[in-house]
């Protein structure tokens, strides 16, 4: 396994379409290992083969409930809204509220090449949303409703671990 570099801003490639995955190899499988490590170093909750250079539809995520490896994922269900602030590896100190659906259901392949159909609800539908966007061009930031600024975020988050030391 290798930690890949994360392309970032304005590289092309995080505005092109990825292909399907036809075969699943050894090059898919070192792929999703490498994605996986790479997303955990980075401290991210999801990454998509184009952020690592890679126009192939293969996504990583875990919200903390464990890895789900997706390959050629496509969302067959979307329900509710919800209204959140994002974030990306790809575009760093960026943030923004989005709205996406607060559950969906989605269709894939796992790394052994069985279909498989997952739902998500609140974060985990918001990353499977997010990251499948990154497989068609789409970045958060186009679906931005209103940016929030950095340090607004790092306040909350502070406000919260201050909060979290009085229990």
């Amino acid at each position: 396994m290798a930690i890949r570099n994360i392309r970032t801003d304005e590289d092309e490639i995080l505005r092109k379409t990825s292909k399907k995955v036809d075969v699943i190899n050894e090059r898919i499988l070192t792929l999703l290992d490498d994605m996986a490590e790479t997303m955990y170093y980075s401290k991210g909750v999801g990454l998509a083969a184009p952020q690592v250079g890679v126009l192939r539809r293969v996504v990583v995520i875990d919200v903390g409930d464990g890895l789900v490896e997706l390959i050629n994922p496509e969302v067959i269900k979307k329900e509710g809204e919800q209204k959140e602030v994002e974030g990306c590896l790809s575009l760093p100190g960026v943030a923004g509220e989005v709205i996406r659906p607060e559950r969906v259901v989605v269709s894939a392949l796992n790394r052994k090449g069985e279909e498989i159909t997952l739902e998500g609800e609140g974060l985990l539908a918001r990353a499977f949303c997010h990251e499948i966007d990154h497989l068609d061009g789409i970045l958060f930031v186009d679906k931005v409703i209103r940016f929030i600024d950095k340090e607004d975020i790092e306040i909350d988050e502070e406000e919260l671990e201050n909060d979290n030391s009085d229990e």
